[in-house]
């Protein structure tokens, strides 16, 4: 996966990111015969990431990471429009608004997705100057999508009142 980057010499421009689309696969790979509760958030950002290339197949998909160390899971980039940060974690209270706030302060304007298995409901909350919308995979996906139909149609002009004979 390609890197995000604003053009700052704080971010780092030239590691790539490898996924593996079939995570019995990378199970394999990786010698688990058993899962252990630490290899359940590698997973799940590997899930979140083949359900993005998915639904939205005409969207690139890049990660974002800091020489400090900061780093955001996926970064899109609608055309035209600020970057999208989405955050993937196991669970919720896992999450931790250091990296969030990290790529905001490169690149404040945008919206920002924490992805979680345990999220019923949606909620959105603040951290410093950070607002973190909080969802389920199936949410993130309608949020985006959603987003993406707005985006269409509005680019789309209007021919006008109808000509005819």
């Amino acid at each position: 996966m390609a890197w995000f980057s604003g053009g700052s010499s704080a971010e780092i421009v030239s590691a790539p990111k490898v996924y593996g689309f079939d995570t019995g696969f990378v199970c394999y790979h990786r010698g688990w015969n058993e899962l252990r509760s630490e290899d359940l958030g590698l997973l799940w950002e590997h899930l979140v990431l083949n359900e993005l290339h998915s639904h939205l197949q005409s969207r690139a998909i890049h990660y974002w990471r800091s020489k400090q160390g900061a780093e955001v899971d996926f970064v899109l980039t609608p055309r035209g429009k600020p970057p999208i940060a989405i955050e993937c974690k196991w669970s919720a209270d896992g999450f931790e608004s250091r990296r969030l706030r990290a790529f905001r302060a490169r690149h404040p304007k945008g919206v920002n997705f924490v992805v979680a298995t345990d999220v019923e409901e949606r909620v959105t909350k603040r951290f410093g100057k950070v607002w973190v919308r909080f969802v389920s995979l199936e949410g993130l996906i309608e949020e985006l999508t959603l987003a993406e139909t707005r985006r269409s149609r509005s680019s789309v002009k209007d021919p006008g009142p109808s000509q005819e004979a």
